[in-house]
């Protein structure tokens, strides 16, 4: 049966897809394109030889099951404590979605970017040793990405509201030709290095808009919540 989501309100927008509670599934979400952004579009947005790709190859949807599939069948389950969970597709009225694990709070409250976190509650020694368990886990699983940009990563918190666990909702992958594990291991730990500091100058940076007065900018910043945020899957 057809999920319907043209009557929800989707909690979340990126720039290709959006993202809805899953109607039966409290601690699921389901990602599906944007109306306005075809795979079309996308592929004339790209430049030579990119243009020339066959469309699926512009479906993020179909990247990010490929990925975390991948992730999962070469690191099993510790993989999840640091990316969500993926349950596959299913059909909605506005086309394949693909199910995968909704990161909340110990409330049931949907959990908050790491940019919203640092800015609104500031970036105490529990975001501080879960941001230092979630860099050695990352560097020890070697796991490919693009950037780990701060609105990408989410904070899970305890009954307590302490944060216990980062997890990255998107970005994942290499753009390489070559596949990241086919990689000289060498190579593939300057590139996770890199993109882990990165991720560190990122903090840094908002932390230093924070103290300037400066304004953060608008991805990730959404607080508001859901009315139905308090239930549990």
């Amino acid at each position: 049966m057809s999920v319907i989501l043209a009557d929800e309100q989707a909690f979340a927008q990126g720039g290709h897809r959006l993202c809805f509670v899953h109607p039966r599934h409290a601690d699921r979400c389901i990602k599906v394109r944007r109306p306005d952004f075809t795979l079309e579009d996308l592929r004339r947005k790209k430049g030579f030889p990119k243009s020339l790709l066959p469309l699926h190859c512009f479906d993020d949807n179909r990247e990010e099951h490929e990925v975390i599939t991948d992730l999962a069948t070469r690191h099993g389950e510790p993989v999840f404590d640091l990316i969500s969970r993926c349950y596959g597709f299913e059909t909605t009225d506005l086309g394949p979605g693909l199910v995968l694990e909704l990161v909340r709070d110990a409330d049931g409250r949907i959990s908050q970017t790491l940019k919203a976190q640092i800015w609104h509650q500031g970036y105490g020694p529990d975001c501080q040793a879960a941001v230092e368990r979630f860099i050695a886990a990352w560097r020890n699983l070697q796991i490919p990405s693009r950037d780990l940009l701060l609105h990408n990563l989410l904070v899970q918190k305890d009954s307590a509201g302490q944060v216990q666990r980062i997890v990255v909702i998107d970005g994942l992958g290499s753009p390489n030709l070559i596949p990241f594990h086919r990689l000289p291991p060498s190579l593939r730990s300057a590139k996770v290095e890199r993109k882990l500091t990165n991720l560190q100058q990122r903090i840094e940076q908002i932390l230093a808009k924070k103290a300037r007065g400066d304004q953060p900018g608008y991805h990730g910043m959404a607080t508001a919540h859901l009315p139905h945020d308090n239930r549990k899957g």
